[in-house]
């Protein structure tokens, strides 16, 4: 039995006809290629912490099955923020799963159970992946579109504080 899962065609960045409705701000080509950087990794982090959040065992689950449920609302909720933003901006959001697969940033998340302890670690790691893109890209979203950098600020501060709080799980207090 072939393991591989072949991607369905058309695949990839594949652009649909401009929809006629535009009219007010449009988005500059390259504020909508920082926002769709954001989408895809949010749509990853979502991705990844729900494989985590189905697949961890071991120590604390209960207490980080519940806070992975915390960082998948967060990314959900941000990627429909930033493709909705991206829409009133007349920019065609892609957040097709071989889109998805082809553009986002984050470390694959390993296959089957995995500790806890280990998911800390590999949780945390995805969702510092997507705060450094956007992190990387937000000087260039504000200087297009200062709204869209405000939406950014706020989904920043969300992560980084899911990432505080999952990282606590395994880290020692600095010996004085």
């Amino acid at each position: 039995m072939n393991d591989t899962v072949p991607v369905p065609e058309p695949a990839g960045a594949k652009r649909t006809k401009r929809e006629n409705a535009e009219s007010g701000f449009l988005a500059p080509a390259g504020l909508a290629k920082n926002l769709q950087a954001v989408l895809v990794d949010l749509t990853a982090l979502h991705l990844v912490g729900k494989q985590a959040h189905w697949n961890i065992v071991g120590p604390n689950f209960r207490d980080l099955h519940l806070n992975l449920d915390e960082v998948v609302d967060i990314a959900r909720a941000a990627a429909d923020d930033i493709a909705e933003r991206m829409r009133a901006l007349h920019a065609t959001p892609d957040a097709r799963p071989a889109v998805v697969a082809e553009q986002a940033s984050l470390p694959e998340f390993p296959q089957g159970e995995v500790l806890t302890h280990d998911a800390i670690d590999l949780v945390t790691s995805a969702i510092e992946e997507t705060v450094g893109t956007m992190r990387s890209v937000h000087d260039e979203v504000d200087e297009a579109d200062p709204t869209s950098a405000d939406i950014l600020h706020g989904i920043l501060e969300k992560l980084e504080q899911q990432a505080w709080f999952i990282s606590a799980e395994t880290r020692t207090p600095k010996q004085r």
